[in-house]
């Protein structure tokens, strides 16, 4: 199990001023996979190939196929391995979270980014995380206690998912903001482009100067 995380804010991320009493812009939400911890697809494919037996491609193919359903809370982690066992033709794992374990493996955080959000909080723009991921995944979220976060937001417990207008409209919602107030920051682009038809800002995430720069530009720090 992992152990809670605590970030401590590092003053020296950040530069020039904070304007969240004069600028329009209220709160920043952050993707988790690609933003705040790196992209753990490939290590989960790795992780449940190996456990099935079957080759990464193989295996990937097949889970993709229920990965929506999955994501969106749909169905369970259960009904899941039970439609991805039967087309792989394998028996089903006898963990009692196959996912929730390939996550733990595949979890690998970026302190700077968390530093970043937690600064940003304590400054007192509001924050939050918007996730598309699995009950498992959400499970061990709140495990590790992400308390720089003002809001969090999951797609199997929305019952929607990036980049569907409905779950830009539900963020905005329980931040009781207006969209032109409230930044995404994600790694893909058709994401960030669903919230901006949903009235959001966005920018998509390279790197925390990049991101640092472009907030700037919105009048943000």
């Amino acid at each position: 199990m992992p152990e809670k995380f605590t970030y401590k804010l590092d003053m020296h991320l950040f530069t020039g001023d904070f304007g969240f009493a004069m600028g329009k812009i209220r709160a920043i939400i952050f993707d988790w996979g690609g933003v705040l911890i790196d992209d753990p697809r490939p290590a989960l494919m790795r992780y449940c190939a190996k456990a099935f037996d079957v080759s990464v491609d193989a295996y990937t193919q097949i889970h993709d196929k229920y990965l929506e359903d999955f994501q969106k809370g749909f169905i369970g982690e259960q009904i899941f391995w039970e439609r991805v066992c039967k087309e792989l033709n394998r028996s089903k794992p006898q963990q009692n979270s196959l996912w929730g374990d390939a996550f733990r493996r595949a979890y690998s955080p970026r302190p700077e980014v968390f530093s970043f959000a937690t600064g940003l909080h304590n400054k007192g723009c509001k924050t939050a995380l918007l996730s598309n991921t699995e009950e498992p995944a959400m499970q061990l979220i709140y495990q590790l206690g992400y308390n720089m976060f003002d809001e969090l937001f999951f797609s199997c417990a929305e019952g929607a998912a990036k980049p569907e207008k409905k779950i830009y409209e539900i963020a905005v919602g329980k931040l009781d903001l207006q969209p032109g107030q409230v930044v995404l920051i994600d790694d893909k682009a058709e994401f960030i482009d669903g919230a901006k038809e949903a009235g959001l800002n966005g920018i998509i995430f390279k790197n925390l100067t990049q991101v640092k720069e472009e907030l700037a530009q919105l009048k943000v720090m």
